[in-house]
């Protein structure tokens, strides 16, 4: 596994966001997480440093897909 947790995230490094949140949350059941939960628990990641303001839903659907397709390896 990769650890991205030691970088600074940024809402750019959608596929880093997404190893975080897993990681962070393991036992999420992606089919109910929300977009406003990607966007609030890439806020809380201790690791993340980065303008709220700059976030999106085309970012934030990136880190999404992401984070689903690392569960389904």
């Amino acid at each position: 596994m990769l650890d991205f947790m030691e970088e600074t995230l940024v809402w750019d490094a959608s596929y880093a966001v997404a190893v975080a949140l897993r990681d962070a949350y393991p036992h999420e059941d992606l089919e109910t997480v929300s977009l406003e939960n990607v966007f609030a628990w890439t806020l809380s990641l201790p690791t993340f440093d980065d303008d709220p303001e700059l976030a999106n839903d085309e970012i934030l659907l990136e880190i999404y897909k992401n984070w689903l397709e690392l569960t389904l390896v």
